[in-house]
């Protein structure tokens, strides 16, 4: 069954420390696919190539990956530059584009959570964009300390808990598994 548009969408919220949550969005766009749904992912704070990538690239006319930073992490003694702001405001002027062009029945805001916790992007101007989200668009926003305004204003939330990760025994990330 092809369905060009939801009837309703709903925003949703995957945070917490557990591995799966760009996971679980692209799962929920390739559920999508199946349908016959355009889903737009736009990925805060990463900028490297990776398997999500190409992936999507082989459905790309249903499912686009646009990337807004660099590949960085940050921390206290590393903090964002001038230049991962600008990105980041990009991202919110092209992502707020994909939501309104009629084009995509699922916009992905991929680590927007993260970005707002390193103040990359304004909590305010996130929930704005919720308030202003097109009826029939479902909206996911991904990363690690998702606001509590956010999980408020947010129909569901999914929290990834990480009980344990072979990261804690030095595996490194894999291609086609973390990358």
């Amino acid at each position: 069954m092809i369905v060009a548009r939801l009837e309703k969408g709903y925003v949703q919220v995957y945070t917490g420390n557990g591995k799966g949550k760009t996971t679980a969005a692209l799962g929920l766009a390739f559920r999508a696919m199946g349908c016959g749904l355009k889903t737009y992912m736009g990925q805060f704070m990463k900028g490297s190539p990776s398997s999500e990538l190409i992936s999507a690239g082989m459905v790309s006319d249903l499912i686009t990956i646009e990337q807004y930073g660099r590949e960085v992490l940050f921390s206290s003694q590393n903090p964002p530059a001038a230049d991962d702001f600008k990105l980041a405001g990009a991202g919110m002027e092209k992502a707020k584009a994909a939501m309104f062009s009629g084009e995509y029945s699922i916009v992905i805001l991929d680590e927007i959570n993260t970005a707002m916790f390193f103040k990359l992007v304004e909590l305010k101007d996130v929930l704005e964009l919720i308030k202003e989200k097109p009826g029939h668009v479902e909206m996911v926003l991904t990363g690690r300390n998702a606001p509590c305004e956010l999980v408020q204003e947010a129909d569901l939330v999914t929290e990834m808990v990480e009980i344990k990760h072979y990261y804690q025994k030095g595996v490194l990330p894999r291609e086609g598994i973390e990358l």
